[in-house]
């Protein structure tokens, strides 16, 4: 910040450390500063000298906030985490590894100034600057290169190869095109050679894969930071130290590393390379070997830092005891940092500034200069405005210049009109560079804390940074077509799937059939008694993956021929006929009824606005416009608010209830739990300070005897806003002018309940919450009929859940409570079995006496529930031993360790959502999922415990959760009775009929095009060549299935060259056939086949006005036949292409229609 680091000239401190840092007089130390002052003094530092700097810090909490109080005052600051290294051949997750590489390939290029770590991370080892230099490529377009170089080259890198692109560190290769995911690139890049040369290079995106902007240069970097050029010569490296091994453990050690070496000698790469750090590189090297000679080095809080050494050299030694014990490492291979001692000699001969609050009597180093700085820490400013003049005058009197940092740029607007309007000399400026004496200026922006610098006569106030963390904005583009197809192209032999009119089988494959000479592909179903089905690829959009309410319940497969699927059909058919003609009534009831108009947005509105401390999400701005239109209107509002936990729901709600407060009516917050009523009312109470707005809390957190007073106000109407749980729906509580209701979670109401509400709620405003994410298509289908407003954007500062699979290990697990308890935080143990779960609590009490454990489960009371969770968020409680019931419980940001026991018998969904309960906080967060120890897993669990490994943000695994989540979400919505019916005929199947009962309701006429099956002998599938991928294939074929138009047949042939390169003839055949399949079933036709040298057009009745079109075109070569099935047959002629001949005859219509 330009403005800071002008006024820092004006200090005599300041100027001073410059000079000894020009005069090379280092160490030095300055003292006086707190966590925002050495932010203020670094950035001017790095702004005015130009040099790179890295900042070492006492944890990741301190590190964390410096870096965005760096990146707020304009310095390109970087974090550099510490990470756990692999010693076991177990799998984990690597974002920390490439967070890492992606940092130092980026502060190695300059393209950052600054680095920010903590003391652990700056002492761990990791690959050295030459080694990362060597093995970083940049290759652009036109350079010579060829594929197969350029896959070893990443390979040799530590890339996994993949049948498709999800994540960082990963790269696959198709023919002529190669996707790869460098750690240090925000998306994925696409490289397509023509021959041995680099055709084209661009980034994609990793949900659509579909091309997005186009580059001149790539950039390859390691995905791992240990790495070996020559595997077979560090094998005899390996051999020798193995032969050096002695003591008690040495038996156990060798077998260890003669499996290792085998593994290398066999060029395998082994994911426990992380073991040989110690020895994998001439020289050690860590962090602190990128810093330039002339760079500064900094170091916060020295005498902290010590301390938390002290603690993780003690935690190492502990767990090293074990390691050496068991012969995962040995001799030589048991130190994975520098020491402490290390770091000071590196100080002493480098730049470097120790920066401390207090002065200390002495430092480890000699220290060269000694500076202390004047300066006051000020609390962030939580939003009222009479707190806020008291300061400013207090400033102003003491003619300091006053700057105020308002979060975002509407609210510094907002705040600097309103200081004006108090007569205060405020402006609002962009990006001030200096700020006269007695004025204050007003700018968008936050930092962790505010700061007062007498010496320099400057005060700076700043808005509370609620934890924002590093706010990047993704915008993915939601691709409309790849819901339904990512629900067949994650299809595996085995996998139950729905035929429209056959019903439910089993998946058999792709299975190639060579008819006289043609060579097509049908997809083969299995069905009960082993019928068999083969379906040409061209109808497989008849075809989708059965999903119902509850995985791996056993389904029953239909007849092939049989009645029970279309019997299935119609019952479910009835039933949502019925459902419909419900919900149509009583929507129609509703539009009748007369409610409250509310009046249009007032400036207090907007001001209560201003002052949220975020910025909103598109999805949060677009929700908030409909709840607020529906309150507009005199129709009573019935409107279902869905979106994850943490979403963002609670600020819309908020909004649409101030909106009834300042329409002078009341509103009540309803929720199902004592502990949620808690925590909303003290939401409440801080997003509604410094307003006029009255909240309440109804609930048994309160005495009877403030009941009593809370209920008499209520009826007086002295009470805006009332928060309770079922207690309000009570018989003696009465309001004085009730205007809305919101119901929070309604799904967890019961049925009475439910009941009473609903005499509650007539002619009110209704808005109710719901965290159970819904269907798109659930959507679509109720419009008209349910209001519904989705959140599906998450806020952007979550860090990721550093993930663990590995068998049982209580060792591990404990070692692992521990860790967590140690850095002061919380533990959810999940244990899914209520029998045995006070069995798992008290064994885990003995193996760790120092934790305090407490028990939560569904069958326990809601009093005991709700008293757990106190515990639990007043930190009296350390581990919870749990069912899933805190899939639905409460925000605990303080749990960040999570171990689930037999993660294998769990759905991928539920997995999804329980890990999503840990990593609320600016904390990294650990998630072990655990199997009973020699398990052979299913390969469904097998195939399910990778995919949540993987999925971070990405990969198939996440979309199927949400597809899980949402059948939940529809369930709840559609009421329990309708679950029976989505299991009898499939999640997609019982969609399409409750969206066409809905529309025959309101009149529409479902659309039906016939469906007609078209068998020409044309060369017409996707060649394995061309695709290799099984699930790659499959999600094409689909894709070619669905074409419905020319648009759309472009729109997949870009698709096709895209990612895979250019489309052979047999693909162009697939499209072609697809589009005219597509004509001739609006045409009414129901088969089209080649037989003895003719087409044969088959209809119910027969277009006699086309017929003689035809007859017009093709003159001798139409027969018409009449009878039981009557056709029209056209005769081909040696050299006809068929395709063209079907056009001709199929388009001759639309000269009929003109």
């Amino acid at each position: 910040m330009r403005l800071l680091t002008n006024a820092f000239q004006n200090l005599p401190e300041y100027t001073a450390l410059i000079t000894a840092l020009r005069e090379k007089r280092t160490p030095i130390a300055c003292t006086g500063l707190t966590g925002i002052h050495k932010a203020a003094l670094i950035s001017a530092l790095c702004e005015q000298s130009e040099k790179p700097a890295i900042v070492v810090c006492g944890d990741e909490s301190e590190g964390n906030r410096l870096q965005s109080d760096l990146e707020s005052l304009g310095i390109e600051t970087l974090f550099y985490p510490a990470r756990d290294f692999t010693f076991l051949s177990g799998t984990a997750s690597h974002e920390y590894e490439h967070q890492r590489i992606g940092v130092l390939s980026r502060f190695a290029e300059g393209s950052c100034k600054v680095l920010v770590c903590s003391i652990e991370g700056a002492l761990q080892l990791t690959l050295p600057p030459e080694v990362l230099k060597n093995h970083t490529k940049e290759f652009c377009s036109g350079e010579d290169v060829s594929p197969e170089s350029l896959e070893s080259l990443l390979l040799s890198c530590g890339y996994e190869r993949a049948e498709q692109v999800d994540g960082s560190g990963q790269f696959s290769r198709r023919g002529g095109i190669l996707d790869l995911y460098p750690p240090e690139s925000a998306s994925p890049m696409r490289i397509e050679f023509w021959g041995d040369q680099i055709d084209t290079i661009s980034h994609f995106d990793a949900v659509t894969q579909r091309r997005t902007d186009s580059v001149e240069r790539v950039k390859i970097v390691p995905a791992v930071e240990a790495l070996t050029d020559h595997p077979k010569i560090f094998a005899k490296t390996l051999q020798k130290l193995m032969s050096s091994l002695r003591g008690k453990a040495a038996p156990k050690q060798k077998e260890v590393l003669k499996e290792q070496i085998d593994g290398l000698l066999n060029e395998i790469r082994l994911s426990c390379m992380d073991k040989f750090l110690p020895i994998l590189y001439p020289q050690k090297a860590t962090l602190l070997s990128y810093l330039p000679q002339d760079g500064f080095l900094f170091l916060s809080e020295p005498a902290r830092q010590k301390e938390r050494l002290r603690a993780l050299t003690t935690q190492w030694g502990e767990d090293l005891k074990a390691y050496l014990a068991e012969g995962t490492l040995c001799r030589t291979l048991d130190s994975f940092s520098i020491s402490y001692e290390d770091l000071l000699s590196k100080a002493e001969n480098s730049s470097s500034i120790f920066l401390d609050v207090f002065a200390h009597g002495s430092y480890d180093v000699p220290l060269r200069v000694l500076l202390n700085f004047t300066a006051r820490q000020l609390a962030a400013w939580g939003g009222s405005m009479e707190l806020l003049q008291e300061d400013l005058s207090a400033m102003l009197h003491q003619g300091e210049a006053c700057l105020i940092l308002a979060g975002t740029q509407r609210s510094a607007k907002t705040v600097a009109s309103d200081l004006a309007a108090l007569n205060m000399p405020a402006y609002y400026s962009e990006e001030p560079t200096e700020v006269q004496k007695n004025m204050i200026a007003v700018m968008p922006g936050t930092l962790s804390a505010g700061m007062e610098w007498p010496g320099m006569a400057l005060g700076i106030i700043t808005h509370g940074k609620l934890m924002q963390g590093n706010r990047q904005r993704v915008n993915s583009k939601k691709d409309p077509n790849r819901q339904a197809i990512s629900s067949l192209s994650e299809l595996s032999v085995g996998d139950y799937v729905v035929h429209d009119i056959h019903g439910i089988g089993v998946f058999d494959g792709i299975h190639k059939i060579d008819t006289h000479g043609i060579v097509k592909d049908y997809i083969k179903i299995r069905y009960a008694k082993n019928d068999i089905l083969y379906v040409p690829v061209t109808q497989l959009d008849l075809v989708s993956r059965y999903i119902g309410p509850r995985e791996d319940s056993t389904v029953k497969l239909s007849r092939l021929g049989g009645s029970d699927w279309q019997k299935a059909k119609t019952r479910v058919r009835s039933a949502v006929k019925d459902m419909a003609k419900e919900l149509i009534k009583l929507y129609a009831q509703r539009m009748q009824a007369k409610g409250h108009a509310f009046s249009k947005d007032t400036d207090w509105q907007r001001d209560f606005e201003s002052h949220f401390e975020f910025d909103e999400t598109q999805d949060q701005l677009r929700c908030i416009e409909e709840i607020k239109e529906d309150m507009e209107r005199p129709m009573p509002m019935d409107r279902l608010l869905c979106g994850d936990v943490g979403f963002g729901k609670t600020e819309v709600a908020l909004r649409a209830a101030f909106k009834c407060v300042t329409d002078g009516k009341q509103c009540a917050l309803l929720v199902p739990t004592t502990i949620l009523a808690w925590q909303h009312y003290q939401t409440v109470t801080r997003r509604m300070e410094g307003f006029p707005v009255t909240a309440e809390l109804l609930s048994r957190f309160r005495t009877p005897k403030q009941q009593e007073e809370i209920l008499q106000k209520l009826k007086r109407g002295e009470v805006d806003l009332v928060i309770g749980t079922h207690r309000l729906i009570s018989k003696d509580v009465k309001f004085r002018d009730l205007g809305l209701v919101i119901i929070d979670e309604e799904q967890r109401f019961g049925v009475a309940q439910k009941e009473k509400l609903k005499k509650l709620c007539n002619n009110v405003d209704v808005l109710t919450l719901s965290a159970t994410p819904i269907p798109r298509t659930l959507n679509m289908a109720m419009s008209g009929i349910r209001d519904m407003s989705v959140i599906e954007e998450a806020p952007h500062d979550r860090h990721p859940v550093q993930t663990y699979v590995m068998e049982y290990d209580a060792g591990v697990l404990g070692e692992a409570v521990r860790r967590e308890l140690r850095r002061g935080g919380q533990v959810y143990w999940l244990h899914n079995d209520v029998a045995s779960i006070t069995r798992v609590a008290s064994s885990l009490k003995q193996r760790i006496p120092e934790a305090r454990i407490g028990i939560g489960h569904g069958k326990m009371s809601e009093q005991e529930l709700s008293e757990q969770w106190r515990q639990l968020i007043d930190h009296e409680i350390d581990v919870l031993v749990c069912t899933t019931i805190i899939e639905t419980g409460v925000d605990v940001p303080n749990v960040n360790t999570l171990i689930i026991d037999n993660a294998d018998r769990m759905g991928l969904s539920q997995l999804h959502q329980i890990r999503g309960r840990v990593g609320r906080s600016n904390r990294r967060a650990y998630a072990y999922l655990t199997f009973r120890k020699n398990k052979v897993l299913s390969e469904i669990a097998q195939k399910r415990l990778s995919a949540i490994r993987e999925f971070t943000e990405f990969g198939s695994g996440f979309k199927i959760a949400m597809r899980d989540l949402e059948i939940r979400g529809a369930g709840s919505i559609l009421g329990g009775e309708q679950h029976g019916h989505m299991e009898a005929v499939g999640y997609d199947m019982y969609l399409k009929l409750l969206s066409d009962a809905i529309a025959a309701e309101k009149g529409e006429a479902p659309q039906t095009d016939e469906e007609c099956v078209v068998d020409l002998q044309v060369e017409a599938h996707i060649p394995e060549s061309y695709i290799e991928s099984l699930s790659g294939r499959l999600e094409m074929y689909r894709r070619i299935a669905d074409i419905r138009s020319e648009e759309d047949a472009m729109d997949v042939t870009d698709e096709l060259i895209d990612r895979y390169g250019d489309a052979p003839k047999s693909v162009g055949g697939l499209i072609q056939v697809a589009l005219l399949r597509n004509r001739a079933g609006k045409m009414g036709f129901s088969e089209i086949k080649q037989q003895n040298g003719s087409l044969y057009f088959y209809s119910k009745t027969l277009n006699m006005k086309w017929i003689g079109e035809i007859s017009d075109l093709f003159k001798g070569r139409v027969l018409v036949g009449a009878g039981e099935k009557p056709y029209v047959s056209l005769k081909l002629q040696p050299g006809d292409e068929i395709l063209e001949v079907l056009k001709k005859a199929l388009f001759a219509e639309k000269k009929t229609e003109n």
